[in-house]
């Protein structure tokens, strides 16, 4: 098969090895989700076990995170560089032509040192890992199968991509839009490469969702229809949320800049950071939870507001300070999750107030904060109907879609007319200017000696 495929490069046969993509990252995605899910479901019961919160289940939690934390840290630092982070980036560069895909040692820096990050309990997603993963694998059919041509090279890339994130929320649509919209710089158009990525996609959910079920991520409650006279108030929490979104991207860089001058690129400093921050939020695993994890589980608890406004605001703070820290400290996990969580909060803080000064308004609290977890992420990766297609798939709140388009309206003109830019854009940018000053210092050490 793969010499036929080698010899006889067609239309048909992209389509074909986008199906292998689709189920291949499904399933390694869907396997990454399980074991993170295991490692704390584990720790769990080990604590239950032991009588709850006490002195030796403190310790030894924090002890195991900070093992789980520093053994993700070293993979990235001395295995793989490239898979720090969300991944992303590398992947948009790589379809740039300006980064290399090196499959062989990121998928599994990645799968294992993204299950000792996120098993710790440190604030990141697990979306990143599996973009970057899926496209890897798409990369990976190439090299199997031997695939020379440049552009298929390239559509199984960006359909691993779409299927990785296709099957890290169960959300189909939202891995085609993510290619199509976030990554249009970088994605060649054509009816093959489009029909791939759809393929990929729906092959990837299929996969997850026989292993693990179709309900939806984050189920909410029923809401009411929002009132006309009420999406006034969509579009002001989304010219908000732009203005947040571009402060968000720039902490991100500074907090990136600020751990590189603390280690300095050295691998103990490195792996320091990483045992310090595990043992730090697996501390907060045990005595505040709320301020670990990804924070897809306080999701539906802020948004049927069970949460009193002084709770939302300090949680958006002091979850808003933990992904700073963790995204950028170089871990290998990524950010969309704890954005949503941001969103949610800082949307249901909005929709209480709201509620207080308009109580003749037919509104409630969750609402906003639906409307909020698409403002956020379309604020600061600027993938408007992505975002909106994302928090539908995750939460099946379809009477919220034109809330959802004026909210993430709103955010990504906003951002846009703050100068700010993307989110994944602005990392790859960074990248891509440190190698270059890497080689140019390189290449003048070389010089002397010559």
């Amino acid at each position: 098969m793969r010499r036929f495929l080698a010899n006889h490069q067609s239309p048909l046969s992209i389509l074909i090895l986008s199906v292998f993509v689709g189920v291949f990252a499904g399933l390694l995605c869907t396997f990454f989700d399980i074991a993170i899910d295991w490692v704390v479901e584990q720790r769990h019961q080990w604590v239950a076990q032991h009588d709850g919160i006490s002195f030796l289940t403190i310790l030894v939690v924090v002890v195991t995170s900070a093992l789980l934390s520093a053994f993700g840290f070293f993979l990235v630092k001395a295995v793989a560089p490239e898979a720090a982070g969300s991944g992303i980036p590398e992947i948009e560069g790589a379809l740039d032509g300006l980064r290399p895909v090196r499959w062989w040692r990121v998928i599994p820096v990645k799968f294992f040192g993204g299950i000792g990050a996120i098993g710790a309990g440190l604030v990141l997603g697990r979306e990143g890992p599996s973009v970057q993963m899926g496209a890897s694998v798409g990369r990976m059919m190439t090299d199997i199968f031997r695939l020379k041509d440049d552009e298929s090279r390239h559509t199984l890339v960006a359909s691993g991509a779409a299927a990785g994130l296709a099957a890290a929320f169960n959300a189909p649509l939202a891995g085609i839009m993510f290619v199509v919209e976030e990554m249009r710089p970088q994605f060649k158009y054509n009816l093959i490469s489009v029909k791939a990525v759809i393929i990929a996609s729906i092959m990837a959910t299929i996969t997850y969702r026989s292993l693990m079920g179709q309900g939806a991520m984050i189920p909410l409650p029923a809401s009411l229809e929002v009132p006309l006279v009420a999406l006034l108030l969509f579009l002001v929490l989304g010219l908000v949320f732009g203005g947040i979104g571009v402060c968000f991207n720039q902490l991100v860089v500074m907090t990136m800049d600020r751990f590189e001058q603390i280690h300095q690129n050295k691998l103990s400093r490195f792996v320091g950071i990483g045992a310090l921050l595990g043992a730090s939020f697996g501390l907060l695993v045990m005595l505040l939870p709320s301020l670990s994890g990804g924070g897809v589980a306080i999701i539906p608890e802020a948004a049927e507001g069970k949460l009193a406004i002084a709770a939302l605001v300090a949680l958006f703070l002091a979850r808003t300070i933990a992904t700073l820290v963790c995204f950028g400290s170089g871990a290998p996990g990524g950010v969309f999750a704890p954005m949503l969580a941001l969103g949610t909060l800082f949307g249901t803080c909005f929709g209480i107030g709201a509620m207080h000064f308009f109580p003749s308004l037919e509104i409630t609290a969750g609402m906003f904060a639906v409307a909020g977890m698409g403002a956020l992420f379309a604020a600061t990766v600027r993938a408007p109907i992505t975002g909106i297609l994302l928090v539908i798939e995750l939460t099946h709140k379809y009477e919220l879609i034109l809330p959802l388009l004026i909210t993430t309206l709103g955010a990504t003109m906003t951002a846009q007319a703050l100068g700010g830019k993307p989110l994944y854009s602005q990392l790859l940018q960074r990248s891509l200017a440190k190698q270059k000053a890497k080689e140019e210092e390189s290449e003048s050490q070389e010089q002397p000696t010559a």
